[in-house]
């Protein structure tokens, strides 16, 4: 069985999910654009893994969008995007909270008609291993 171990940027929050993903979805919807602050989400998906918090369960807070199936758990502290369970029974977990590496390439990209114009491209602009000077 596989063990992901994660947390949210202050240390507050600590996680691990077992069992394997399904699927990597980098989603470029608008509810994801707004709650990301990115142009994408990159959530991975599973209908078997099982979450269990290790560390600070009660300063993780979940907002669900009235109307949607849109779903979004972060650390009450830091903000941090964390994984969420939802009614079905999937769990979604943004990639960026894990701590443990994750070998799976994503799946596809979805939601592409809300993909933001400057989102096209992006591969030939140059790129810096860290803050260029």
């Amino acid at each position: 069985m596989n063990d992901f171990f994660g947390s949210c940027l202050c240390g507050t929050v600590k996680f691990k999910v077992q069992g394997a993903f399904d699927s990597f979805y980098l989603c470029h919807c608008h509810y994801c654009q707004k709650d990301s602050g990115a142009a994408h989400a990159a959530n991975l998906f599973s209908h078997s893994a099982k979450l269990l918090w290790v560390a600070g369960e009660d300063s993780v807070t979940t907002f669900t969008l009235p109307g949607t199936r849109h779903k979004k758990s972060f650390c009450q502290f830091c903000g941090s995007a964390l994984p969420s369970t939802h009614d079905s029974g999937l769990l979604v977990t943004p990639i960026g909270c894990l701590d443990t590496e994750v070998a799976m390439a994503p799946t596809a990209h979805i939601f592409t008609s809300s993909k933001p114009a400057w989102d096209k491209e992006l591969g030939v602009l140059p790129s810096f291993e860290g803050l260029p000077d």
